[in-house]
């Protein structure tokens, strides 16, 4: 029996959401190394990992000419959203990290209708309005706030990501196949990170070197696997399942570095995934929305 894409788009984020929660509790357990030497570990290590990919499918390296401004662009987005990320795992909540990033699939519908021109509608923009309301409680906007500026860093990085995101689905209705995606990606961005990285080296110890190593090869499953969820499905129809990864990343945290998220963090969680339920609900133009 052939498995329709959408079933293919769900599995495969699911994946992903698990893979970037093992990729954010190792990024967290590896210590106090500076965030551009995180950042490029995780991607060199992807590179490789892509690198493989492609040669196993027997691709070549050719690409449409007219999709390289889309690929920077993705690429340059998906640099500074991960640098972002990693810098809020550092000082916030791993799970408050995680939904601050999760906030990616509502700029996802946006920059979706932005770029590839799908149609938006007054309850869609409804409900990124309450999920950006779900975000202020996590954010917890005051200045006193020690964790305001990380938040702030971690909903840009969730931003970013969506834009990202976006540009990979752009790139999917052209053509381009996933693994490549990925590929230049990692290559882009180890490029970009390197002199970062140079510029404010720490020594690491060998477990925090192996640390790393799993972050970045969790980080290439979750890459691959959310590449080929937005290739293979609209937005629209996948994103929700995204934020499984809150309940990963809620057990590992917890587990892991004890943490536990405030009351109102909890409140923010759950407006945010009450909003995304209802997009996918409103999307999928379930009954509830035809009455």
């Amino acid at each position: 029996m052939k498995i329709k894409n959408s079933y293919k788009g769900i599995v495969y984020i699911i994946i992903s959401a698990f893979c970037f929660a093992v990729m954010n509790a190792c990024v967290k357990l590896s210590g106090d190394l500076p965030t551009f030497e995180k950042a490029f570990f995780r991607n060199f290590v992807a590179f490789f990992f892509a690198l493989i990919m492609v040669l196993k499918d027997k691709s070549d390296f050719h690409f449409n000419k007219n999709n390289l401004p889309p690929l920077i662009a993705r690429s340059a987005f998906g640099v500074f959203g991960i640098v972002c990320n990693f810098y809020a795992i550092d000082h916030l909540v791993l799970s408050d990290a995680s939904i601050l990033n999760k906030m990616s699939p509502f700029f996802v519908i946006l920059f979706s209708f932005i770029i590839l021109k799908e149609k938006l509608t007054v309850w869609q923009g409804l409900i990124v309005v309450g999920a950006f309301i779900g975000a202020l409680f996590v954010i917890k906007p005051d200045f006193a706030n020690a964790g305001f500026f990380p938040s702030l860093v971690g909903f840009t990085g969730g931003m970013c990501a969506g834009l990202a995101y976006a540009l990979v689905r752009l790139l999917g209705t052209r053509g381009e196949k996933g693994s490549f995606i990925v590929l230049f990606f990692s290559a882009f961005s180890s490029v970009v990170l390197l002199p970062l990285m140079i510029a404010d080296f720490k020594m690491f110890t060998l477990t925090q070197l192996l640390t790393l190593l799993m972050a970045g090869l969790a980080a290439a499953g979750g890459q691959f696997s959310i590449t080929a969820a937005y290739t293979y499905a609209p937005a629209k129809e996948v994103s929700v399942y995204d934020y499984s990864q809150i309940i990963f990343a809620a057990g590992l945290g917890f587990f892991m570095f004890g943490d536990v998220p405030d009351l109102y963090s909890v409140i923010g969680y759950v407006i945010i995934i009450v909003m995304a339920i209802v997009m996918f609900l409103y999307n999928n133009k379930l009954w509830v929305f035809n009455r």
